[in-house]
């Protein structure tokens, strides 16, 4: 990939990424179903590692199952700590998500 603004996790492969910041925002999409514009919330991190080398990157999720997995790393941005190891299986409505937080070594 040549910018990799984004952060795509491809399905089976695991990816480990770190956080250093993040935003819930709401943005617009295509409705798959229908094709018309539909206004969303989005959780965004800003990404500056991926699989252990330096990224600009950031990862991006519409899913509220998925947002969850992190809500209790938000408060006090305790995502910082953590290495996330995220694998996505399945597409569209059975897409389902792994996640395992690994704390990072002190510096």
């Amino acid at each position: 990939m040549v910018l990799q603004n984004y952060v795509i996790l491809q399905p089976g492969v695991p990816a480990r990424l770190h956080f250093t910041s993040h935003r819930i925002f709401a943005k617009t999409i295509t409705d798959p179903g229908t094709g018309r514009p539909k206004p969303v919330n989005a959780l965004e991190f800003q990404v500056d590692e991926l699989n252990g080398q330096p990224v600009v990157s950031a990862y991006s999720t519409i899913s509220q199952k998925h947002a969850q997995d992190f809500a209790p790393y938000l408060p006090g941005e305790r995502y910082r700590d953590y290495d996330f190891i995220l694998t996505v299986s399945g597409s569209g409505w059975q897409t389902e998500y792994q996640i395992q937080a690994i704390p990072r070594p002190k510096r």
